[in-house]
């Protein structure tokens, strides 16, 4: 009696030795949690950028909402607009379609239960893996660039927020909500957040936009 037919075993490609990048991202998420715990270096940190950043966006504490909102979008407009240099939008949006097109085939073959489409698939799985980590590559690329930026910002912000005399501030069910009430995170946090987060989406999407169309351009002028 003949065996049944299994599907082959995918094949897993060679892992990569650990690129330089790889360990710079590994560097600053280290320094990044040696900050946030150590109070003493965070606040050594905060008090050294409030030196260029007080004058500027500091307001002399008068406007604690407007120095969290200009902050915001200084952070998140300076790593998006480093984002280009480390990240191709028009090939990740390729690699995004064709693994996904590839899952999507594997799921229908294996649904269907046909084999020979099955152990075809699995032959060009390392193929498609290479595409999926190209995404991940990018990312961990700037990393470490996000971080030399966003965590003198962060520990400025504690320190700012901690030397304010009144704390307190106004949002629509509450006339004294208190910057150092912490609901999971601290309150400026969620203030900042419901800044940058929407903010960066806009610009990256803005960005994402205008690459797309000079592909476009470059497409329709190599088609004349």
């Amino acid at each position: 009696m003949a065996d049944k037919a299994t599907s082959p075993a995918p094949q897993v490609p060679t892992p990569q030795k650990p690129t330089s990048s790889t360990f710079m991202t590994i560097f600053m998420l280290g320094l990044a949690m040696i900050i946030l715990l150590d109070q003493n270096l965070r606040s050594a940190l905060g008090e050294l950028c409030g030196l260029a950043f007080n004058p500027i966006i500091g307001f002399d504490n008068q406007y604690p909402i407007l120095t969290l909102v200009m902050a915001g979008l200084f952070m998140t407009g300076l790593t998006t607009l480093l984002r280009p240099l480390f990240t191709n939008f028009v090939k990740q949006a390729e690699s995004q379609k064709i693994v996904g097109a590839y899952n999507k085939e594997l799921r229908t073959a294996r649904k269907e239960n046909n084999m020979y489409k099955i152990k075809k698939l699995l032959e060009l799985q390392p193929k498609i893996m290479e595409k999926s980590m190209e995404q991940t590559k990018s990312q961990f690329k700037l990393m470490p660039v996000s971080m030399l930026i966003i965590i003198p910002i962060f520990a400025w912000l504690a320190v700012f927020v901690g030397d304010l005399e009144n704390p307190l501030f106004a949002v629509p069910w509450s006339s004294s909500a208190n910057f150092e009430d912490s609901y999971l995170l601290p309150s400026w946090i969620l203030v900042y957040s419901c800044v940058t987060i929407p903010f960066g989406q806009v610009l990256a999407r803005t960005m994402r936009y205008f690459s797309f169309s000079k592909r476009l351009r470059e497409l329709a002028a190599q088609g004349k």
